[in-house]
């Protein structure tokens, strides 16, 4: 099986990118739509997109990055859930973050794709995206 990987990252005019169902772009049976917070800066960010992207997953993309508006949106995201509260005690951003229409919310997107059945690719070296190298 070949997966062709398509990574578009928004510039600083651009906040968002929103993927939607489409002939185009369907989504994977099961899923819900997804809203997904993350950074071009971050690779496992990229790492997310690109695997979403390859497994024909919709989603709503907000990079943090791209506008005072989006980080904003984050933040009070963050800053309002417990399942942050981990990623915010090893002192990490807590990106990527994957909100579902249901309400629930994960930072494990590998955990993510798993519990779909769907294999994660890794394009780049893996996660490392915190200060040590170690993971986020």
């Amino acid at each position: 099986m070949q997966i062709a990987v398509f990574l578009l990252y928004p510039g600083p005019k651009y906040g968002r990118l929103i993927l939607k169902e489409s002939a185009a772009v369907p989504r994977v049976k099961g899923t819900v739509m997804l809203k997904v917070y993350g950074s071009p800066l971050c690779p496992d960010c990229r790492e997310c997109r690109a695997n979403l992207d390859a497994h024909g997953v919709a989603y709503d993309y907000i990079d943090i990055t791209a506008s005072m508006r989006s980080l904003r949106e984050f933040l009070a995201q963050r800053d309002a859930r417990g399942e942050f509260a981990p990623a915010k005690a090893q002192g990490a951003i807590g990106i990527p973050a994957i909100f579902s229409e249901d309400g629930a919310v994960t930072l494990d997107w590998e955990g993510y794709l798993a519990s779909l059945g769907l294999p994660v690719v890794y394009k780049e070296n893996g996660p490392v995206c915190s200060i040590d190298g170690k993971n986020c």
